[in-house]
């Protein structure tokens, strides 16, 4: 990477580094953040550099292997494609900000699809996303529909907020408990199902999984309010603990979505522990103003095989019978079997 700013009409697609390249994505996948719901803690950052710059589009961005992925966006018309159609794949290969005045007068981006056609972006401000360890994981960027100047003050403050997004994704790696709700992060929780899943194998044992994802879950946010909402995840984890053994392992892997994992537990034997979760959810009550909240999950169940490589395996079969049940009308259980056919619960 260049300690150069990034020219404002230069060159065309950065030319590959592959042995870098690979420390780079080893960097950005160590922190298991792609593909995870919207947080408040990254919105937060993107609405301040809103304010700050006043641009109509604000993104967190991180580039993958093939793909830009946005893990918090202000703004219509811009975020998740193609790695190659994306300005940050540039802005990652310097590591001061990259400016585009006018990407109508920038070589590199004036026949880019989305300036000559919508969303009509003219003005970019890439700022990496460096890592403690010197990698550029993506950018925090700010994109306009006008060509325009960014002082060097606000340039400074966005320089400033991406800082924080490193910050909080180095917290998020290194925390192995949800602090809302007890429950363990997802990295935790995939970090001791692995050794769960050697266990299994070693001792011929079975593995199962269920997740379970709140029904409307949004809308309880939206109706009752933020604070209400996390009441309802710590009644969830509540809840579903009073049901589970001590060697049960429960992680929040989503905004309302959570994953459990039990040992030498069959399929049969997972889907009525995931009815018995159901059920129980579903005869809670949370206090809610003007009205108690009750709210339910659509369950999912799936077992490991011979044939998983590791647990993201049988935790994807869980999360596809999860959707199922949520298909089926809610508030109901699927499990999954090997062959990957839902069965009704």
């Amino acid at each position: 990477m260049s300690d150069r700013p990034a020219p404002a009409g230069g060159t065309t697609m950065p030319e590959g580094d592959p042995p870098h390249e690979r420390a780079r994505l080893d960097a950005l996948h160590r922190y298991d953040v792609l593909d995870t719901p919207a947080e408040e803690s990254f919105d937060r950052i993107t609405r301040l550099a809103q304010l700050v710059v006043q641009a109509p589009i604000v993104l967190v961005s991180l580039i993958d292997r093939d793909r830009q992925w946005c893990k918090s966006r202000r703004g219509p018309g811009a975020g998740d494609g193609p790695r190659e159609m994306s300005f940050c794949t540039h802005a990652i290969g310097h590591d001061v900000p990259t400016i585009v005045a006018d990407a109508l007068e920038d070589p590199r981006f004036r026949g880019h699809p989305a300036v000559t056609g919508a969303p009509h972006i003219r003005f970019y401000l890439g700022v990496p996303l460096r890592t403690p360890d010197g990698f550029n994981i993506g950018t925090l960027c700010a994109l306009d529909r006008q060509p325009r100047e960014v002082s060097q003050t606000h340039v400074a403050a966005m320089q400033d907020l991406a800082r924080l997004v490193v910050d909080e994704l180095e917290l998020r790696r290194m925390a192995s408990t949800d602090s809302l709700t007890g429950a363990m992060t997802r990295r935790a929780f995939v970090a001791e199902v692995a050794k769960e899943l050697e266990r299994a194998r070693r001792y011929g044992h079975q593995l199962a999984c269920i997740v379970l994802d709140i029904d409307r879950f949004g809308s309880v946010n939206d109706r009752f309010g933020h604070a209400a909402g996390d009441r309802v995840l710590q009644a969830l984890v509540t809840t579903c603990r009073r049901q589970m053994r001590a060697v049960d392992l429960l992680a929040r892997v989503g905004g309302g979505e959570f994953a459990i994992a039990l040992p030498q537990t069959s399929l049969a034997a997972a889907a009525i522990v995931a009815e018995r979760l159901r059920a129980a959810l579903h005869a809670t009550t949370i206090a809610g103003a003007p009205d108690p909240i009750s709210v339910t999950a659509s369950f999912g169940a799936a077992v490991a095989t011979a044939d998983d490589v590791d647990f993201a395996s049988v935790l994807a079969r869980a999360d596809r019978a999860a959707d199922e049940a949520r298909r089926r009308g809610r508030d109901g259980v699927v499990a999954v079997a090997r062959d990957g056919i839902p069965g009704q619960g």
